[in-house]
């Protein structure tokens, strides 16, 4: 099956083309045709941009479902509510829990590999257990533990390779050999909920760690003095950043002195959305632990910290644009490209690039969410 699109604008991995029409052919990207080619019919969309379906990295549930604790099948009412969001692609991720919780949801979600009907899963995020007490946040200190290469090979077996990335701090003993032994057996390194110096941060980065989990939460202050990891965080180079950009966990202009140090290469928008995105206020949990809903903020009832969000993905790209932090096609690349990259998954998906898979959004002007196509097929569209 062919057909073609034309629309005002495509948001492509080598820059925005005006006008012009895509080629989807059985369900993947074909050829991009500039203005004025001879085409069969097209889908007119007229007014509204195409952008590659947005990839979160980093989310534990929504909709009333949870990594930790939903069955294949709320995971895949999960996934097929992501479309709504313009997710795509996604990476279940974790809290920290034991290490036979973490093993069995790796092995739920490794039964079911490649079953699912909405966003597509492509892989697994541990948001933990090797973390810090300190930096807790929303994560429970009791399991926490010092990274152990026996451990994740444990995990990576349950998961049938699925587990692909790992946000740990980086002043636990043993973490620099760790990092390299992650990496070498195809997991990519975060670093985060940790009271790391810079040292002990670039030791992990040297090591091979790529990412920095949702940057500046679940980690001191910057330091002008007494440089941090939060300072690593903007100083280290060809290192990325996870953001969350809903203007409760991080302030706009705190994004944009990051947006400044690093540029937009390296911001990889996520939404640490936990079991209550898309769902009213009111009480919900995170793994173990209590939380409340409201104003747009998911918090602990104990201690009141942040607990996850409620954010979605279009939202944060949208955020971005609308306080003028960043251009239209930046926004998209953070929450598409930019993320694909940081998990090695550009063949798979994060740009609209001929022979991949055919799930894109289409974007109305003010870079809200009119349709959601996957593999060629429109799945979601705003009535």
């Amino acid at each position: 099956m062919r057909y073609y699109i034309h629309a005002d604008q495509f948001y492509l991995p080598n820059g925005r083309e005006k006008g012009g029409y895509l080629e989807i052919v059985d369900g993947k990207f074909g050829a991009y045709l500039p203005e004025g080619s001879q085409v069969p019919d097209a889908v007119d969309y007229t007014g509204f941009s195409v952008a590659p379906g947005y990839v979160d990295t980093h989310i534990h549930g929504s909709v009333k479902e949870d990594v930790m604790k939903s069955d294949w099948e709320g995971i895949n009412r999960l996934s097929e509510a992501l479309l709504s969001a313009g997710v795509t692609s996604w990476l279940p991720t974790t809290v920290t829990a034991s290490s036979e919780q973490l093993a069995e949801v790796c092995r739920m979600l490794a039964a079911h590999q490649g079953e699912g009907s909405g966003a597509k899963i492509q892989g697994i995020h541990f948001e933990g257990p090797f973390f810090t007490g300190e930096h807790a946040g929303a994560e429970n200190p009791k399991y926490m533990m010092d990274p152990s290469p026996a451990e994740l090979d444990k995990w990576l077996e349950a998961s049938k390779g699925m587990l692909k990335k790992i946000s740990l701090a980086p002043e636990r003993p043993g973490t620099p050999a760790f990092v390299s032994y992650a990496v070498s057996r195809g997991v990519k390194v975060a670093l985060g909920h940790s009271s790391a110096s810079y040292d002990q941060t670039k030791a992990a980065a040297q090591a091979g760690a790529t990412i920095f989990t949702h940057t500046f939460n679940g980690m001191p202050d910057f330091s002008h003095n007494q440089p941090n990891i939060a300072n690593a965080a903007m100083a280290l180079e060809n290192m990325d950043n996870e953001l969350i950009a809903d203007g409760h966990h991080v302030t706009p202009s705190a994004i944009k002195a990051l947006l400044a140090a690093k540029g937009k290469d390296h911001i990889v928008l996520i939404t640490d959305c936990m079991e209550a995105g898309m769902m009213p206020d009111g009480d919900y949990m995170l793994g173990e632990l209590p939380v409340y809903v409201k104003d747009g903020m998911a918090r602990l009832k104990e201690g009141d910290n942040l607990a996850g969000s409620v954010l979605q993905l279009k939202d944060g790209v949208k955020n971005l644009v609308d306080w003028g932090l960043a251009g239209k096609e930046e926004a998209v690349l953070m929450a598409s490209y930019n993320p694909a990259r940081s998990q090695g998954l550009l063949d798979k998906c994060g740009a609209i690039r001929p022979g991949l898979p055919a799930d894109f959004l289409i974007l109305k002007d003010d870079m809200s969410l009119a349709k959601t196509y996957l593999n060629g097929e429109i799945r979601w569209e705003e009535y």
